[in-house]
């Protein structure tokens, strides 16, 4: 279910954001069996209009859904409301994203994040869940138990979330003291961001011989791999691989992700790899430059990789994101992660631009200890 509010610029289609939503969805092992649109002025307590809401009712009968998932984040009171109108389980996008997460997170690191946001997107839900037992009591000394067990609630999530931000923040600091030695070791790095399953663990096998899981689905990477790349000169690359971005990422899950994402700022240089062959490819780049933006790393050195060329027709191989967003188009170089094509170009425009900003003084060192030995 997506609504679309009238007179605001919009960067998606509906029939697009819904059709990254049904893929989704079905990363989350939902079988979708029907989508409903509407256009709107302003949204409601209900977040649809009554009329919609009928129509979104009786659909869901006629296709025996038992759950509704909205494509926006909703607040508290518009999926308690919708839940109690529809009569059906009600989800948003944030709670559909979280989902996929949780599937995916391997590593203790990983699934602390997860269970993070997960518990800070649940905090402002509990209200009203006792609801029914309020009315037994209330006012000072006459507390019912639904208040009780509310209170309850909401005292062990937060010191849940106390507990897991506490092991989080052990976990950053372990992470600063490795970034530290790498630093110390003056080996560059480099990190891999863009567009969920744009192929960044494709082409991060592909240059390090490593196996990371590169399936085609939303989010099959979660946790940050890093691994040693050998540079043309010799030197080395400390190349990491981190998790992918996507449109209407909550705040709230890139905050519980901070510790992951701190590796993007401690990097010599961003590889954004663009999948050239999706047809909203320039507005994927919009969205990852924009959370770039909004995480401070607008003017963190980057190459745009655009990948699978080998799935691109001959006459459209000069038509690629970048030159259709207006960047310079040496400012990108085009490649195919899974055939392996253009790789040593790729790996050699990554040094030069390491040596024109000095992050490549450590692989100078490198190849200068390789030639000796």
């Amino acid at each position: 279910m997506a609504v679309e509010l009238k007179g605001r610029a919009h960067l998606w289609s509906l029939d697009d954001t819904l059709n990254e939503l049904d893929y989704l969805a079905r990363t989350a092992g939902a079988q979708v069996v029907g989508r409903i649109t509407q256009q709107a002025n302003r949204l409601t307590s209900l977040f649809l209009g009554k009329g919609k809401i009928q129509e979104v009712k009786e659909r869901a009968v006629e296709w025996e859904a038992d759950t509704v998932i909205f494509d926006d984040e909703l607040t508290p009171s518009q999926q308690r409301n919708l839940e109690e109108t529809l009569g059906t389980k009600v989800i948003d996008r944030t709670a559909l994203i979280l989902d996929v997460f949780a599937r995916h997170a391997r590593t203790y690191e990983g699934q602390l994040q997860v269970e993070l946001a997960q518990h800070k997107y649940l905090l402002p839900r509990l209200a009203g869940q006792w609801s029914h037992l309020e009315r037994l009591g209330g006012g000072i000394g006459t507390r019912g138990p639904g208040e009780t067990q509310l209170e309850t609630d909401r005292r062990l999530v937060r010191r849940r979330i106390g507990k897991i931000e506490s092991d989080l923040e052990g976990v950053r600091r372990r992470r600063t003291l490795y970034m530290g030695r790498r630093k110390k070791a003056s080996i560059p790095t480099a990190s891999l961001v863009g567009y969920t399953n744009a192929g960044k663990s494709t082409l991060f096998n592909a240059l390090s011989d490593a196996r990371v899981e590169a399936e085609d689905q939303l989010f099959s990477t979660l946790d940050p791999v890093t691994r040693r790349v050998r540079l043309p000169s010799g030197g080395q690359l400390l190349l990491t691989d981190t998790v992918g971005f996507i449109q209407k990422l909550s705040p709230m899950v890139v905050a519980a992700f901070r510790a992951t994402l701190e590796e993007l700022a401690e990097s010599d240089i961003l590889l954004h790899v663009i999948d050239i062959t999706h047809p909203k490819a320039p507005e994927q780049t919009e969205v990852v430059e924009n959370v770039l933006k909004d995480l401070g790393l607008g003017d963190q050195p980057r190459l745009l990789v655009i990948n699978k060329m080998d799935l691109l027709a001959p006459a459209n191989e000069g038509a690629t994101p970048a030159r259709r967003s207006g960047w310079d188009s040496h400012s990108s170089v085009l490649i195919s992660a899974a055939k392996g094509w253009n790789l040593d170009l790729l790996l050699q425009e990554v040094e030069s631009r390491l040596t024109a900003t000095g992050g490549a003084s450590g692989a100078g060192k490198m190849a200068g200890s390789n030639a000796r030995s």
